[in-house]
């Protein structure tokens, strides 16, 4: 058995997805994942938090704002601004779209791959002043598990969403260089003695 086939073949955790709201990038959300370096992107989008959802919260944004920015210690403000929408506000149960779920490759969803939700161990940690962990702090004390499920609305169990067809060999042949490779530029050489554009 492949290793990708024994990531499906696992029992699942829970048998009832939980599906929560979507979030509806905006123009304004898209220019900051445009903005963000490329590493902390792919951490975003690994960590669920790149179209996070936040949960009601008795707090208004800009209440929230004023304490990161006054009450937030300065590693916990460095790390949050590296991140398009944060990274030390978010909740589990707040996280977003997984990467491959957002790039249209539901059938390789990160939920149906670990047959389940990710899940927290219902902890979280005090904080000194000066960034040093100091103590455990258990915030649901009734066990109760906080879960990212994918919020895409594709199956996690049964049936997976078929995977797209690759591309035959002969369509990519015939597709011109600039259309495969958009970023590249024509050589200034011009075309190799083949009469095709070269590539350097």
């Amino acid at each position: 058995m492949s290793p990708r086939e024994n990531r499906t073949a696992r029992a699942p955790v829970s048998p009832t997805v939980i599906r929560r709201p979507q979030r509806t990038l905006t123009k304004e959300d898209y220019e900051a994942l445009r903005k963000t370096p490329l590493l902390n992107l792919t951490g975003a989008l690994i960590m669920g938090i790149a179209d996070p959802v936040p949960n009601p919260s008795p707090m208004a944004e800009d209440e929230g704002a004023w304490v990161r920015e006054h009450a937030w210690p300065a590693h916990f403000q460095k790390t949050e601004r590296k991140y398009p929408f944060g990274f030390q506000r978010w909740s589990t149960c707040e996280l977003g779209t997984c990467w491959n779920c957002l790039s249209g490759r539901c059938d390789l969803c990160v939920h149906r791959q670990n047959g389940g939700p990710h899940h927290d161990n219902n902890t979280d940690w005090v904080w000194s002043s000066r960034g040093r962990c100091v103590s455990q702090l258990i915030l649901r004390p009734g066990g109760e598990p906080c879960l990212w499920w994918c919020r895409c609305s594709c199956p996690k169990y049964g049936p997976g969403p078929t995977a797209p067809a690759p591309a035959a060999a002969e369509d990519v042949a015939a597709k011109p260089v600039a259309e495969l490779h958009p970023h590249r530029r024509p050589s200034p050489r011009g075309q190799g003695a083949d009469g095709q554009e070269a590539l350097f």
